[in-house]
């Protein structure tokens, strides 16, 4: 039989691909946010929120949560806090588009890292 490279490397191609896509999960199983989407959430945090959660989430020591602990797995519960409110925190669902919501959420997944 033969030997065909192009095959191996066809194979090696795609394992370089699965591996490169593994990495760019997160801890919870999610793909990793878009750059884009992280970039706008960050500019979105720095003009709605980050006044009482602080600049790039490093909280002031206020009494918000610190949304850098904020479990990654929880995304439901990050929408609803947002757009309800929760204690202190006032509701924003009414000020802020469902889009927006998503690109906090990738921006607080990222630990405000743009």
């Amino acid at each position: 039989m033969r030997a065909r490279p192009w095959l191996a490397a066809i194979g090696l191609g795609a394992v370089a691909l699965a591996a490169q896509l593994a990495v760019t999960r997160s801890t919870a199983g999610e793909e990793a946010p878009p750059p884009a989407l992280v970039e706008q959430g960050g500019s979105l945090f720095a003009q709605m929120c980050s006044h009482c959660h602080g600049v790039h989430m490093v909280n002031p020591g206020t009494s918000s949560f610190d949304l850098r602990k904020f479990p990654h797995e929880q995304r439901e519960r990050f929408f609803n806090s947002v757009t309800h409110g929760k204690g202190n925190m006032p509701a924003w669902g009414d000020i802020l588009k469902p889009e927006e919501i998503e690109a906090l959420w990738a921006y607080v997944r990222t630990g405000g890292k743009t």
